[in-house]
């Protein structure tokens, strides 16, 4: 389950007693809703899915593919399906290789969704085993899925930008320096984050 509502404000209110910057912040944009998605294999094809394409085309290449395949597109019928059924439903050639390395690690057993490592990092680690799922999406995966509190994307572009506003900086912060800034708000950084795309009304997942 991800960050509750309560949670998410608990956690900026505890940020904005040392940061008057983001409380300022949090004053002109208010405290921002929940972004909670389901846990598991469906999430993550999903989010492989929706790659580089439009949320409408994703939508829709995920309906054909629940027809193809019937309710949260179970792995085991994925695999055994040919090159061009999955074409059918709108999947590139890459998009295929991804949803197949998922699929096979769920099947296999070597990636246990319901038992990930309660380390942020080595979960990531375990996610990114996963063709087409890099950092930013095991990070969100983390976040939005799982509810983990102090995950930090600091590669997204937005919370990059974001960033740099509230704390009143001329260019955009890194990556690096992202992560350098936010130690300070550990262990409330996904409520940043959440809060972050909030204000720019930046969809992450």
């Amino acid at each position: 389950m991800g960050l509750s509502k309560e949670l998410i404000q608990q956690s900026l209110d505890v940020v904005c007693q040392s940061e008057p910057k983001m409380a300022a912040a949090l004053e002109t944009c208010g405290y921002p809703e929940p972004r909670i998605r389901p846990q598991g294999y469906a999430t993550l094809l999903r989010t492989i899915l929706g790659q580089q394409v439009s949320v409408a085309s994703a939508a829709s290449v995920w309906n054909k593919l629940e027809d193809l395949l019937g309710p949260g597109c179970p792995p085991e019928k994925l695999i055994v399906r040919d090159f061009d059924e999955l074409r059918a439903c709108g999947m590139s050639r890459q998009k295929q290789g991804y949803a197949r390395s998922l699929a096979e690690l769920i099947i296999s057993g070597e990636l246990d969704l319901s038992n990930l490592s309660d380390d942020d990092e080595q979960a990531i680690a375990e996610l990114v085993q996963i063709k087409g799922i890099g950092r930013w999406s095991a990070e969100i995966y983390l976040l939005f899925a799982l509810g983990r509190p102090d995950i930090w994307p600091a590669g997204d572009l937005a919370v990059q930008i974001g960033i740099g506003k509230i704390m009143g900086y001329e260019t955009r912060p890194s990556e690096d320096d992202l992560r350098e800034i936010a130690k300070a708000w550990s262990p409330h950084r996904g409520a940043v984050a959440i809060f972050t795309w909030h204000m720019y009304n930046t969809t992450a997942l």
